[in-house]
């Protein structure tokens, strides 16, 4: 027998292994073998509008960053670090939300004021730059979700 072989052999057997597996675990907890986990986390709504403000957040910091380094409005620099300070924020709120820490009510306070002062920022350069706009969109939608929490 070649390695060729011996692999073909070795790969079929884990893979019989798997399988048999999976029918025993579907078996000892009556699911069927393809159940598919679908559970709804309980601040998804939060988790999906963080995950969005930092993922628009960043390229609105690299925007920033652009404008910045070409010497060009120098007033972007204080909207640079609350974008700055909201994608920290928000990156944090969605971890504890997605292990539904009990910090989140008090974590979602203090978003609640870095998303407000980003927000506030960026409405100043929304008319000239169409990503500060959809910062500010998102951090209103991010602000709304912690509310949601804390009351």
């Amino acid at each position: 027998m070649d390695r060729r072989e011996m692999l073909k052999v070795a790969t079929g057997g884990l893979m019989l292994a798997a399988a048999g597996n999976a029918a025993f675990a579907a078996e000892k907890t009556k699911q069927p073998a393809d159940h598919q986990h679908a559970h709804v986390k309980k601040n998804q709504s939060l988790i999906d509008a963080a995950a969005d403000s930092v993922k628009t957040g960043q390229a609105c910091l690299q925007h920033n960053l652009e404008i910045l380094s070409q010497g060009e409005n120098k007033g972007m620099a204080i909207c640079a670090m609350r974008v700055n300070d909201m994608i920290a924020a928000c990156a944090a709120i969605e971890q504890l939300a997605n292990y539904n820490s009990p910090h989140v009510p008090k974590m979602a306070k203090v978003v609640m004021d870095i998303c407000k002062d980003c927000e506030k920022e960026c409405r100043k350069f929304e008319k000239e730059h169409e990503i500060c706009k959809q910062t500010a969109e998102s951090c209103v939608v991010c602000f709304n979700e912690c509310k949601k929490i804390t009351a």
